[in-house]
């Protein structure tokens, strides 16, 4: 007698995108493939995406990733050399490697997350050494404005862009995304996609 067996699912074997399985024979069905259950859910949402927490709306440039991956290959130099001065019995010199390790990578890691981040409390300027948080109520206006900006990070100056953050109390916080940053020297359509970015973001909040 014929036996049932499985068969490859057709378009017209589903009902409805949400059933989660298909009666190929009285007796035999089979469950919907993980491809498709995975599909599924990317299709009714975004898994990867959380607007609750504090997110930089653009990515940081490659000068200050490469500048940050340089001290962290340092801190490594000097973790390897403390391990083997502490080997050697030298304790209080491994100390000092060890120490001075911690703080590039400490260097390394904020010079990374510098920038400004937003997330539904309010916007963040997020600088090497300190940080300002502003809530929604206390932002006036995020725009760009053309203005001599500071060619990454040194006294040297250059007619550029800037993103101004301007505070309702008539304020500014001090300029930290330019066109010419480690994030954007050399990439103008990055900057300007970021911006953009950037502005969206703030009136989405702020609407």
């Amino acid at each position: 007698m014929p036996l049932p067996f499985p068969t490859a699912e057709r378009d017209g074997d589903i009902a409805t995108t949400t059933d989660t399985t298909t009666t190929v024979d009285p007796n035999t069905t089979v469950k919907k493939s993980a491809t498709d259950t995975i599909a599924a859910l990317l299709a009714s949402e975004d898994l990867y995406e959380d607007h609750r927490r504090w997110r930089r709306p653009y990515h940081p440039g490659p000068l200050r990733v490469g500048g940050a991956a340089m001290l962290l290959l340092l801190a490594a130099y000097l973790l390897v050399s403390g391990v083997i001065i502490a080997a050697a019995g030298a304790l209080p010199g491994a100390g000092v490697c060890f120490a001075i390790a911690a703080v590039l990578i400490t260097i390394a890691v904020r010079t990374v997350r510098t920038g400004i981040w937003v997330s539904p409390q309010g916007l963040r300027q997020q600088r090497l050494l300190r940080a300002v948080t502003l809530s929604w109520a206390e932002v006036a206006e995020v725009r760009t404005v053309q203005q001599p900006v500071r060619v990454v990070g040194t006294p040297r100056t250059a007619q550029g862009q800037a993103l101004v953050v301007r505070r309702t109390d008539g304020g500014t916080l001090p300029v930290l995304v330019t066109d010419r940053n480690a994030d954007f020297v050399g990439r103008p359509q990055a900057f300007a996609a970021a911006a953009d970015a950037l502005e969206d973001r703030v009136a989405e909040f702020t609407a």
